[in-house]
């Protein structure tokens, strides 16, 4: 009967504005939610024999991104373009179903240096190896995933083995006939327990001989290494720069100590430091070239020296470039990759499932998913920075006035076939 589908039609129809005020009701109500998706219900005419009436399929803009807020905090996270962070509900337990998808990027770090959003979800990344590479991960599945722990970062010691010296010697101090005092640097260098030893050198210039330094290597517990004897060039191409050395060993080293220089101005120490003695390669600077130690007429240049090996450190601080990668910066200044936090897209992101806390899973209809290098195929990560919901108020606004004005209509109609029944019971009387 004609009467009877019209109310049926306009109890779908009451139902299925209901379902919409409630959808415009969460996206109000959450509009100041980071990383938060309107949600909406589509309207669907359903056609049961011949009638027809509506039903309401709900859906999230998933893809379209909030506006990039910037905050104070470093470990605030924000996608500028397409993609999700990974998320775990359980730091350990790697299951696939432990992970999802989201936007919300408001990170701080826990007790235990695992980085957790508002919702309480863990940030999972890839761990940098020692070498500082990230290599044989799964990028189509979160099987390689770990949850990104700063706490565990710490820096060890690492002793040092190589070192460089540069800087000019003025020329007009040798072959004068009168004793010159000698020119004075020194290194720290590290131990292999990460303690800091150093090294003088001293440079004599030749009061006989022209173009000829002597330099005598000290460590800081007196022991004497040995002597180096310079001669620079004094013409030619490469005037200047040094032409031989000559090293010799002290007289009075004990062996394991050693000492040794090469034609090519590299220099060797035998430290006797430890159970096993510590080996420094210095590099003076080679024959003909000016990478080193020069001689030049005019003012002594004080040396620069580098030398690498660090001490042991705890972490200062943690920083996020735009690919993704968390650099923990040190007490004693070095820095080391620690993860890699991957952008991860899916073939159909609308077809994702909402979870508890502005967080997705895959479904069939999302498809797969791709765990991208920020930047590189998916959006870059901005630090410092948050994505807020892409709620429109004013357009929830015009949204409920549309549906209430649906709502009333509908629901007049059923008080109009109610009436319309009336009038034919009323009609055998």
């Amino acid at each position: 009967m004609a009467i009877q589908n019209a109310m049926q039609a306009g109890v779908a129809g009451l139902r299925t504005n209901s379902q919409a005020v409630g959808r415009i009701s969460e996206n109000i109500a959450n509009s100041g939610t980071i990383g938060y998706k309107r949600s909406f219900t589509q309207m669907v005419t359903q056609v049961v024999g011949d009638s027809a009436s509506v039903r309401g399929v709900d859906r999230t803009d998933i893809e379209r991104g909030g506006a990039i807020i910037g905050t104070s905090s470093a470990t605030d996270l924000a996608i500028d373009g397409d993609g999700f962070f990974v998320v775990m509900k359980d730091p350990l337990n790697t299951d696939e179903s432990n992970f999802f998808l989201t936007r919300a990027g408001s990170f701080e770090v826990d007790k235990d240096g695992y980085m957790v959003n508002s919702a309480g979800y863990y940030l999972a990344g890839y761990g940098y190896d020692d070498d500082g590479s990230i290599a044989g991960v799964d990028r189509n599945g979160f099987g390689s995933l770990d949850a990104v722990n700063t706490k565990i970062a710490s820096l060890t010691a690492e002793p040092s083995t190589e070192s460089t010296i540069a800087g000019n010697l003025p020329s007009s101090l040798t072959g004068t006939g009168v004793a010159q005092d000698p020119f004075i640097s020194s290194m720290t260098y590290y131990n292999a327990l990460g303690a800091q030893e150093g090294l003088t050198f001293s440079w004599t210039p030749s009061d006989t001989v022209d173009n000829l330094w002597s330099m005598e290597v000290t460590g800081d517990d007196g022991t004497v290494y040995g002597t180096v004897d310079v001669t620079f060039a004094d013409s030619g191409p490469t005037a200047g720069s040094p032409l031989t050395y000559v090293g010799t060993p002290d007289a009075g080293l004990v062996a394991p100590a050693a000492f040794a220089v090469d034609a090519d101005g590299n220099m060797t120490l035998t430290i006797d430091n430890a159970a096993v003695p510590q080996v420094l390669d210095i590099a003076l600077g080679g024959v003909g070239t000016y990478d080193g130690i020069t001689q030049f007429d005019g003012d002594y240049e004080p040396q620069r020296i580098t030398v690498d090996g660090t001490s042991t450190a705890a972490l200062e601080k943690t920083e996020i470039d735009e690919q993704g990668n968390l650099v923990g910066v040190f007490e004693n200044g070095k820095r080391l990759s620690l993860y890699q936090i991957p952008v991860a897209t899916v073939d159909a992101p609308a077809g994702l499932e909402a979870e508890t806390g502005n967080a997705y899973s895959l479904t069939l209809a999302s498809g797969s998913t791709v765990m991208n290098v920020a930047g590189s195929g998916a959006g870059s990560i901005q630090s410092g920075a948050t994505e807020a919901s892409n709620v429109d108020i004013a357009q929830e606004m015009t949204d409920l006035i549309q549906v209430q004005r649906a709502y009333s209509s509908n629901a007049k109609i059923i008080s109009t076939s109610d009436e319309m029944l009336q009038e034919i019971n009323n009609l055998k009387r």
